[in-house]
């Protein structure tokens, strides 16, 4: 104990360099732990912001998934106005005639949009697989809009005096078959007729003729009282 009084009684000098080496060292330690301190606020506030970004893109994207799949099923509900109703399409026979350029696109473009869309949306999240479908639908889209104008545009125009004759018989025949105020005979005469004059003139989609047969065939079954 006596010689470490001695000593520094002796050595009193180097407490200084000592206490200086000493105090460096314990000011960087503290120097690290408050950087290993920041940098885990940055990296929880880097995932925390990760986790943000990845939720809105997700949620952004089913958004987006949800107004192509609306925009989808607006064009095909405005092709079901044609496809279904006889009368419409006599008035405008172009969107069914798949020889014109226009009809042709927008056909195959509903082909392509409808193979795309698939039955569980989820499968859209993938950036990919979503643009390629969203694309489907606005050339779908832009080609149904583009045969439209032209079908109204040229209404029955393409047609001579005689054949446009037939298609305001065939009209006023499918009217008599859509009317339930006729009877079931006239109904079903009437709507023989006007696929007759039809025929050759415009191609009637199947869900046109079936639609308007099965309103006649009910028309046809006995009422049950």
């Amino acid at each position: 104990m006596n010689e470490v009084l001695d000593f520094a009684k002796d050595y009193w000098w180097l407490i200084f360099p000592i206490g200086g080496v000493a105090g460096g060292w314990a000011t960087r330690v503290g120097a690290y732990n408050e950087k290993r301190r920041r940098d885990k606020i940055e990296l929880a506030r880097i995932k925390a912001s990760a986790q943000t970004e990845q939720t809105r893109i997700t949620q952004t994207s089913k958004t987006a998934i949800q107004k192509a799949f609306a925009r989808h099923d607006g064009v095909n509900e405005r092709w079901f106005g044609y496809e279904v109703d006889l009368a419409t399409l006599i008035d405008y026979p172009m969107m069914t005639d798949l020889r014109e350029p226009l009809t042709l696109a927008f056909h195959r473009a509903k082909l392509r949009a409808d193979d795309l869309r698939p039955t569980d949306p989820d499968e859209l999240l993938d950036p990919a697989a979503f643009a390629e479908y969203r694309d489907a639908v606005g050339e779908y889209a832009t080609s149904f809009d583009a045969a439209e104008r032209e079908a109204r545009r040229r209404r029955q125009s393409d047609f001579s005096p005689v054949e446009r004759e037939r298609l305001e018989r065939a009209r006023r025949l499918v009217a008599i078959a859509a009317d339930d105020a006729a009877t079931p005979a006239e109904r079903q005469a009437a709507y023989r007729r006007a696929r007759s004059e039809l025929d050759g003139l415009i191609a009637v989609p199947p869900a046109a003729s079936e639609q308007l047969e099965s309103r006649i065939a009910a028309a046809l079954e006995p009422r049950r009282d």
